[in-house]
């Protein structure tokens, strides 16, 4: 069984020890699975329930939906080289980040899309002060990546 391996590779040294026997088995796994909160944060029913109306959905992924939608239109206006060129740039533009516990406007990325001279709901309500993703900055570094 995997006890007598362990018990087995554990005389033989420590490295067969480490290298025979994965991290995953020694988490807990199923219902009774404890919450990591310094990874995961804290727990929230809302992101457990289903969309309770119809366009709630259709709300939430309003911007992939319109992005889709100026890059088929741009590719019939412009040929298959627009919306790549643009897609690229969106992309090099998400790459750049700040470190994971400051806050982040992304202003590159409402510039692209046009939506820098817009002011909006997130405009005015997402203010990073009453964040709550801030945390210890070096245990959020180790984690993004990838020591913890």
């Amino acid at each position: 069984s995997h006890f007598n391996k362990i018990r087995q590779n554990s005389r033989g040294g420590a490295s067969l020890l480490k290298d025979s026997i994965p991290i995953t088995e020694f988490s807990a796994s199923g219902p009774f699975e404890g919450h990591d909160l310094l990874r995961r944060g804290f727990t929230s029913v809302k992101n457990e329930l289903l969309p309770s109306h119809p366009l709630e959905l259709a709300e939430k992924n309003f911007q992939l939906n319109q992005d889709k939608t100026n890059f088929a239109t741009l590719r019939n206006i412009q040929g298959l080289h627009a919306p790549l060129k643009l897609q690229m740039e969106f992309r090099a533009v998400k790459q750049a980040q700040r470190l994971p516990f400051l806050h982040s406007s992304n202003i590159a990325l409402d510039t692209l899309r046009g939506n820098d001279e817009c002011i909006g709901f997130e405009d005015i309500l997402n203010d990073p002060s009453q964040s709550e993703v801030m945390g210890e900055p070096h245990m959020m570094m180790e984690y993004k990546l990838g020591l913890l």
